[in-house]
């Protein structure tokens, strides 16, 4: 079996993917913030050789990305560059978490090769890394999978991001407060996309996917399930107010991750959000 080096191993998606990992009894060692800069070459040297680099570690709040475009830049970019180096030196398979790099799309669903746009600093920071990637694999034959998530929700994700605001509101038991209700997503339960990138682990050569659950739900939608879940009837008092340059819909296509990892999500959206209600309410009571 391989040894795995796992990237962001402290972050929402490491510590689920290291707890599943875990379970079914991988080698796997931890890179953390503990252990230094992943955008710095001396953070690497001191690392023993592994089979499989499973890139996660990143800056991924947006808004974040316009106050400090350089630090996005250097920790998602740079990050993925040095990961490639020690791959490249250790005879390595990088696995790399992307994100949605779409834009507006012109057709639902959107396929791996549809073009990509990058609105903010962080997408640039993306768009970036798997220009290195691309690089690597074809100049050193660094096999390389990009996985390109679309909008993973589930326990341990924080608050800033829809879904955990959402629900937070509703076990505050006042109100629903949002900017607008329209946006629809591809939401994709974090059980999934671990089982994913799992599928991912033997995989050789150069693959870029998008990771989703194939369908789009409204900020409404979710209110509406919450509710459902909940059995409640709390007001719902939208600003309605459009962000600039909002992507109105995403569908992600999924056939060539159906049919490359022979996978395919299980989780529809009422099961995820009512396993995060509990792990929020548990929280709470605790």
């Amino acid at each position: 079996m391989r040894k795995l080096l796992i990237t962001g191993a402290d972050g929402m998606v490491g510590s689920h993917l290291c707890r599943q990992l875990q379970a079914l009894n991988y080698s796997y060692s931890k890179l953390t913030r503990k252990n230094g800069d992943i955008a710095a070459a001396e953070t690497w040297q001191s690392i023993e050789p592994h089979d499989v680099v499973v890139h996660l570690a990143a800056q991924t709040f947006v808004p974040n990305s316009w106050k400090n475009p350089a630090q996005f830049i250097e920790t998602n970019s740079m990050g993925t560059l040095q990961a490639l180096e020690y791959c490249r030196k250790h005879g390595a398979a990088l696995i790399f978490m992307s994100s949605y790099l779409y834009g507006n799309p012109a057709a639902l669903p959107i396929p791996e090769t549809a073009a990509l746009y990058t609105p903010n600093p962080y997408a640039l920071s993306k768009k970036m890394a798997e220009d290195f990637c691309r690089f690597y694999n074809s100049s050193f034959q660094v096999p390389v999978t990009i996985l390109r998530p679309f909008n993973l929700y589930g326990a341990g994700q924080d608050t800033s991001f829809l879904i955990p605001m959402l629900i937070q509101q509703s076990l505050e038991n006042e109100a629903f407060r949002v900017k607008d209700l329209h946006p629809r997503r591809d939401y994709l339960y974090i059980d999934d996309f671990i089982k994913a990138l799992i599928s991912c682990i033997p995989l050789d050569g150069y693959h870029v996917l998008n990771i989703g659950a194939g369908s789009s739900y409204s900020v409404l939608d979710i209110i509406n399930t919450i509710q459902q879940i909940q059995q409640t009837h709390l007001p719902v008092l939208s600003e309605a107010q459009q962000r600039p340059n909002e992507i109105m819909d995403t569908v992600a296509d999924i056939s060539e991750a159906k049919k490359l990892l022979l996978w395919q999500p299980k989780t529809d959206l009422e099961t995820g959000l009512r396993r995060m209600i509990a792990h929020y309410q548990s929280l709470t009571k605790s």
